[in-house]
This record gives structure tokens, sequence and C-alpha cells, in this order.
């Protein structure tokens, strides 16, 4: 063999060799990519998995969190309820430490009456008016009235939302208590008990559920643009103006001096009761925010509330002490509770400045007021209606004068545009009608039917042993007997 032959043969053999090398590689390849790309779908299905559990897992958390914040809400609602509630003792200590001995007992009775009687109409009637369902669009109700549930739609808690609904209910109740309770130191010492029951019953059931229904329940007022946010017009106006109808229905009490009102019985309950007051505001203001979750808010109210009552009592000291040169107790008192009734509608609207403004011209309203009834002679036995009615609507009608844009209230000096005092000023004249001729038919009513006033012989020998036969200083204060001469 040739060996040119042998090379030949030893060529094509390398040749095959690399031509199986290289068939090799290429089924290894093709083999080791389709396992490859076989697991690649595995890899995505896995990641598209682990990304619907952490979706899961984060929109259980925040449903944890939404339950725990509305739980929180509810909590905060029911806990400023109890301090709304709470001022009814204030007003029966403030009350009774204002008028004269022999009414004290009288006052204590109507003032913790007014919230039972309150509390049973409210139930059946009252609230169902306030939050009477009203849509427009679907012809359900309408702006004066909406539709009417009563009992407040026989709810028993075992349905769902029935908690909710329970809670707001208390709440409004309490405020419904509060605007009741504000006429009966107007009116005391010479107001038959029967008679009392039955405003409060009327009250309670009627006139204020409308004005509530008008503005927060969405009615015409609140149609308008109308602001209030803890009721200075929808609470305290209307309390001060029933008080004002009752006292003028019922004339002034026994052997009344009009230029000398009567002495105090005891300055320290009705400081007290005030202190109480003012501990029980912040429910009412702070509360009115409807929930826990929004900082900002609460805080301004908070501190809103508080400058505004400092500043009322301060007005109020000073502007008396410069006509009378005394620092008048009461005045201070009922200068702090001013100040109170005057932030209530914007304490959410303005900032702390212009709640100091507010506050201290709520004091000085405050006295001029009492000084204009006094010389009307009606005998407003506590300044019920120049505390709650004057500046109610005073501090309402403030808002669209100072309130802040940057808190939703465009006024005049931040903004310039008069609509807001234009709505401010129609809720305010809507509400003043609407009460003041509500209460004054309702007193003429009750008056006709000789249930308004007390017993003449009430008036000689004092409320409290005529009605209740009993003194509040049994030892100190000895009853009178109606056989007595």
């Amino acid at each position: 063999m040739s060996k040119r032959k042998v090379d030949s043969g030893g060529k094509r053999k390398m040749i095959y060799r690399l031509i199986s090398i290289f068939l090799g590689l290429v089924i290894l390849y093709s083999f080791g990519f389709g396992t490859i790309a076989q697991d690649e779908p595995a890899a995505d299905d896995a990641a598209a998995e682990e990304m619907m559990a952490d979706a899961l897992t984060v929109e259980m958390v925040q449903a944890n969190v939404d339950a725990v914040q509305t739980n929180l809400d509810h909590v905060w609602i029911l806990l400023a309820g109890f301090l709304v509630f709470f001022m009814q003792a204030g007003f029966a200590m403030l009350e009774g430490g204002m008028i004269r001995e022999t009414g004290v007992v009288n006052s204590l009775a109507e003032n913790f009456m007014d919230a039972c009687v309150t509390g049973i109409v409210f139930f059946i009637v009252g609230f169902g008016i306030a939050f009477g369902a009203y849509d427009a669009e679907n012809g359900v109700g309408s702006s004066i009235l909406g539709e009417i549930q009563l009992f407040l739609g026989g709810a028993s808690g075992a349905g769902e939302g029935d908690g909710s609904l329970f809670v707001n209910f208390f709440f409004q109740f309490a405020f419904a208590g509060a605007a009741a309770t504000i006429a009966t130191g107007a009116m005391a010492e010479r107001t038959n008990f029967v008679g009392k029951l039955l405003y409060s019953a009327i009250l309670g059931a009627i006139i204020y559920p409308v004005v509530v229904f008008w503005t927060w329940g969405g009615g015409w007022i609140a149609e308008a643009g109308f602001l209030d946010f803890a009721g200075s017009t929808i609470v305290h106006m209307t309390g001060g103006i029933v008080a004002l109808m009752g006292a003028y229905m019922l004339g002034p009490r026994a052997g009344r001096v009009f230029g000398r009102p009567p002495a105090a019985s005891n300055l320290a309950i009705a400081s007290l009761g005030t202190f109480i007051l003012w501990v029980g505001w912040y429910g009412f203001n702070v509360g009115s925010t409807l929930g826990a979750s929004d900082v900002n808010q609460l805080g301004l109210v908070a501190v809103n509330t508080t400058l505004a009552a400092a500043a009322g009592a301060l007005g109020a000291m000073f502007h008396t002490y410069f006509i009378t040169k005394t620092w008048n107790v009461s005045f201070i008192l009922n200068g702090s509770l001013a100040g109170l009734v005057g932030i209530t509608a914007g304490c959410a609207f303005v900032t702390p400045i212009n709640a100091i403004v507010i506050g201290a011209l709520s004091g000085v309203v405050l006295v001029v007021s009492i000084s204009v009834i006094e010389s009307m002679k009606i005998d407003d036995a506590v300044g019920a209606f120049s505390v709650h009615g004057a500046c109610g609507a005073f501090g309402t009608l403030m808002i669209g004068i100072v309130g802040s844009s940057a808190l939703g209230a465009p006024s005049l000096f931040d903004g310039g545009s008069l609509d807001l005092l234009g709505a401010q000023v129609i809720g305010v004249v809507g509400v003043a009608i609407w009460v003041g001729v509500t209460s004054y038919v309702m007193f003429y009513i009750l008056n006709a039917r000789d249930v308004l006033h007390v017993d003449p012989e009430a008036d000689r020998i004092g409320i409290d042993a005529f009605e209740h036969h009993a003194s509040v200083w049994p030892n100190v204060l000895p009853l009178r007997e109606a056989d007595d001469e």
C-alpha cells in the first residue's frame, strides 16, 4: 500500500471524527435548549403565583387596617358622645348655681328630665326626621322634609349596619339633649313641671330635628352652602331662641327687679358646672370630626376650642370690668361658654388666631346681649339666649368673614367672596324663623292650656317647695308650707 493511500485514509477518519463530534454537540445542545425552554414557563408560573399571593396578602392587610380604622372611628364617636351627654351634668350645676336657692331642686329635676324625655322622643321620631332619606335626583323626599323612619327603622342590633346606626343615633341624641336643656336655665324658677315635659318632648321630636335635616341632613340650607361644623346655629342658637320665647311668654320671676338681677345661689357649683361643660365641649367639637383618622383636623379643633373658651372669658371679664369696675365671676363663667358657643360652628374652618378673635368678641357679644335682653324686661335667669342664641349666630356668621380657604371656608377676608357669608346668613335667618315661630306657637298653646307657668302659690313659697316638696339645703333653707301665711 502506498503512502499516499494511507495518508488519504487517515484524513477521512479524521474528518468523520470531526463530523461525529459536531453532530454530537448539536444533539446535546438541542436537548439542553429544549430542557431550558421547558423550564422557563414553570419559572414564570411560579413568579406569577408568588405575585398573586403577595397581592392577596396586601389586600387582606388593607382590609384589616380598614376594619381597625372603622372600629376606632366608632369608638371615638361613642367616647365623644359620652362627653357630650355628661354636659347635662354641667348644665344642671351651672343653672342650679346661677339661680335662687328656692328653685335649685326644680332646675336639677328639669335638667335630668331633658335627657330622659329627649332620649325617648328622639328615638321614636326625632332621629328619623333629622336624617330622613333625601335624594333629589331619584325623587326621594324633599329639601324641606325627607322620608321618615320611626324607631330607627326597626333596627334590632342583629342586622348588618345596625351598630353604625346605633352609634350615630347615640351621638346625635346627646346633641339633641343639649339643645333641649338650654331653655331650662332661661325659664328657671317659674315653669310648670308638666309644661316643661311637654315642651322638651316637642323640641326633641320636631323643632330641633327639622333644623338638623335642613343642615346636617342635606336639606335646603345645606344645599345653599351653609357651614356649621358642630352646631353653633343648629344646636345652640336653636336652644337659645326657644329659651328666649319661653322666658318672654312666662314673664319675669316673682320679685324680679330689672337692672338688679338676683344674686347667684352658689358660684362654686356654677364654676364646677362650667368646667364640666368646657370638658364636655371637646366631645361636642372634636367629636364632630366623626372619625379619628385626620390628625390635623382633630388637633386644630381641640386647639381652637381651647383658645376660644379662654378668650371668651377674658373678653367678657374685661368688658364688664370697664363698665362696673368689678371682676364679675358670673360673666367670667358665661364668657367662657360664649367663646365655646361662638367657635363651635367654625372650629374646623378657622385658624387658631381667628379662634381667639371669635372667642374674645363672643365674650363682648354676651355682655351686650344681656344688657339688651334686660332692657327689654325679659327675665332670662341664666343668660341662656345671650350665651347660646346671640353667640351662636355670631360665631356662625364669622365663618363667612374669617374662615380659611385652605380649610374649606373661602371667606370674605380669605378669598374675597361674599358667597359663603351669604350662605351663613341664609342658614342663621332660616333657622331663627323656623325655631322662633314654632316655639312661640308651642308656648302660646301651653300657656293657653295653663300648663306653662307654675301655680301662683309657688311664687310665694318657692317652686321647690310647691312642686317637689324638697329643698337643696333643707337644714339651711326650711320648706315653707302652702298653707303658711
